[in-house]
């Protein structure tokens, strides 16, 4: 059956959802009728929603996992994470207004509450979820408004993000943008401060990529052990290709980045952050 788009690309192309292998499709579209028959038995629990919304988002249905999550905001209007969720996939989606709008009120809802660990929907190999809900928010929303190019804005909830991002995986998650967006501000002797925490022998669970790119920014890896230019894996090329092309963008060799920016985008996860700011990179030179 053929699906509508589930979303456009900066420049409007229609991105659809991809085919998976024979594998991840049965354990994923297995998560999800867990997850919709759980739903459906109170479809009202907020917690039932969320994970109902997830798991619409981990087989490529980001439409209607906004849906639901849209729902259980007319049910719940107070519900941080329902927010963060539907904020997460609005920038999946390429509307980043909308991202914003949402994670700025999961960021107010959020005020003066304890921060919780999230639990992964796709766990890492150690089962050890590496985020919380308040970090989870103030990322997100790092990542919309860097999208969309209002980098004080992203400056400001990185350096929030700064004060939950409690395990090395998120120091380097949320150091890996917050460095990006201090030198797209040209605060460059702010940002080499961001890289003074990053070591090489930090204890990565899931963030291995975040990890690679800072020790690259910090001389001690280079492009090419990050990214070879025989690399052929959309994956690995949509998750440490943005950074690459943004150290080579840095440094001066702009079409040496757009290269790069064109190689991730010629990949199928669109879905992929490195993979979105790499369209929107391309966009700025059109």
């Amino acid at each position: 059956m053929e699906h509508l788009p589930e979303a456009r690309s900066v420049d409007g192309k229609p991105l659809y959802r991809i085919e998976l292998s024979t594998e991840q499709r049965r354990t994923l579209e297995a998560n999800l009728a867990r997850a919709e028959s759980e739903y459906r038995e109170n479809p009202k629990e907020a917690e039932r929603i969320i994970w109902y919304g997830r798991r619409l988002a981990y087989v490529w249905r980001y439409q209607d996992a906004i849906q639901v999550f849209s729902k259980g905001i007319e049910l719940h209007p107070r519900n941080a994470k329902l927010y963060r969720h539907r904020g997460h996939r609005y920038i999946t989606v390429r509307e980043f207004d909308k991202a914003i709008a949402d994670l700025e009120k999961a960021a107010s809802l959020i005020e003066g509450v304890p921060d919780e660990i999230e639990p992964d929907g796709a766990p890492n190999k150690y089962n050890m979820p590496t985020s919380t809900t308040n970090s989870n928010i103030w990322y997100h929303l790092g990542l919309a408004y860097y999208l969309k190019g209002d980098f004080e804005n992203a400056l400001r909830a990185y350096r929030e993000c700064m004060k939950f991002s409690i395990n090395d995986d998120m120091l380097c998650a949320t150091s890996d943008w917050l460095y990006m967006t201090l030198r797209r501000l040209g605060r460059k002797s702010e940002a080499d401060e961001v890289l003074k925490r990053i070591r090489s022998d930090m204890r990565i669970l899931e963030n291995h990529s975040y990890h690679n790119r800072l020790l690259m920014y910090k001389g001690e890896k280079s492009p090419d052990e990050l990214l070879a230019p025989s690399e052929t894996d959309d994956v690995a090329i949509a998750t440490q290709g943005y950074g690459v092309g943004n150290w080579y963008l840095y440094n001066g060799e702009t079409e040496k980045a757009k290269e790069i920016f064109r190689k991730v985008v010629a990949g199928k996860h669109w879905a992929a952050f490195g993979y979105i700011a790499a369209e929107v990179e391309l966009a700025k030179v059109k």
